[in-house]
């Protein structure tokens, strides 16, 4: 067994850098634009933002984005100096270290404009790069369609007295069927109509994420911005459609994460296994302990369910998921304090797929690989 500084972390996450490469330039030759923008937000769904960062950009990453501001500052410390955008603000943002920092700022009304110039006033920082994010059909973030004209008409004016510089308009598609889509687009495009007729001349359009730079090519414009698809899984699961799986766009899983076996024990039929007994061992058999639970992301609405590969065999969680642990029963094989108990990872080395934990959590890969918590330790690794 390893000891020391030599022993492995008893909860980890290996993050495949070779495999995040490989999927930034495959997706690169995929989607055919000029500018391919990595989405990192989130401590990089889960995957550690700085090493993924670093990794995006070395394999052709033009730009990285990033929902807050925070998340673009912690990029410069760690040494990152590709372009960032950052793109979702709360009314107490602190557009200076943003400026301070070197990112570009996506706005979403003339409120925030404003305060960014003001901001650029106070800092001394130069002329801001900002983008505009317009609503056109999520109902979420960005500046309403009735918003436009006075947001590209102020733009406009302040870009004339140098006081900004509008880079690009990008907006968002619910993903809901291709005829919602199109209709997002087409508000999408009159709004670059109008910017355009303002005296705006923004660089780069982009609508599409991860699903409409798959699987809508006529929504991909200048860039793309790839989030899920990046870290290897596709935006379609759960799917029957396997012309839409990762695989099908040789797309790798990036994150393997696994533990080690905490302990194990030999009960006897009927034993009781962790809350409420949801299962109870129907003979003789040994129960194998693996320190994962809720508190490192593991859903307790997979227990019973979730599928662990220990030394190569396949089993499943039994009984509760606790907060710091989960059961397996492996019957008589062979298992021991130490082993390996992968949960999720690449299917060509063995391990459950992660949309296997999404399905028997009842959720999309997207939550399980980005709600993995702190306790877990990111391992990067080159392995593809």
């Amino acid at each position: 067994m390893p000891s020391g500084s030599d022993a492995r972390p008893t909860r980890e996450a290996i993050i495949d850098l070779g495999a995040l490469r490989h999927n930034v330039r495959r997706l690169r030759e995929i989607t055919g634009v000029s500018e391919l923008i990595v989405v990192v937000k989130a401590d990089a769904y889960g995957h550690g933002a700085a090493a993924i960062a670093l990794a995006a950009v070395e394999a052709g990453a033009d730009r990285l984005g990033v929902a807050d501001i925070r998340e673009g500052v912690a990029l410069r410390a760690a040494g990152v100096t590709a372009p960032v955008l950052a793109w979702l603000h709360g009314p107490d943002a602190d557009f200076g270290a943003a400026l301070d920092a070197g990112i570009e700022l996506g706005l979403s009304s003339v409120a925030q404009l404003d305060r960014v110039i003001d901001a650029a006033r106070e800092h001394g920082s130069g002329v801001p790069v900002v983008q505009f994010k317009l609503e056109t059909g999520l109902s979420r973030n960005g500046a309403a369609e009735a918003d436009w004209p006075e947001l590209f008409q102020a733009a406009a004016a302040a870009e004339s007295a140098g006081l900004v510089r509008v880079d690009g308009l990008f907006s968002h598609v619910s993903n809901t069927s291709s005829a919602d889509d199109a209709a997002a687009a087409v508000r999408f495009e009159r709004g670059a109509d109008l910017a355009t007729a303002a005296g705006l001349t923004p660089r780069s359009l982009h609508l599409a994420a991860s699903a409409a730079a798959l699987g809508e090519p006529t929504l991909r414009y200048d860039a793309v911005r790839l989030g899920i698809a990046a870290y290897g899984l596709s935006p379609f699961e759960p799917t029957e459609d396997a012309a839409r799986s990762a695989a099908a766009f040789d797309l790798r899983p990036v994150m393997t994460l696994r533990a080690s076996v905490a302990a194990v024990r030999r009960v006897e039929p009927g034993t009781g296994v962790s809350y409420d007994y949801s299962y109870r061992a129907d003979s003789s058999t040994t129960l194998a302990l693996v320190p994962l639970g809720y508190a490192d992301g593991v859903p307790r609405s997979a227990s019973n369910a979730g599928p662990v590969v220990i030394n190569g065999r396949r089993y499943r969680v039994s009984g509760r998921i606790a907060m710091d642990q989960f059961v397996v029963d492996v019957g008589d094989d062979p298992v021991e304090v130490g082993d390996d108990a992968v949960l999720f990872g690449d299917p060509a080395t063995g391990a459950p797929r992660v949309e296997e934990w999404a399905e028997a959590a009842g959720t999309i890969n997207y939550e399980l690989v980005t709600r993995i918590g702190p306790r877990v330790v990111r391992t990067p690794r080159e392995r593809s």
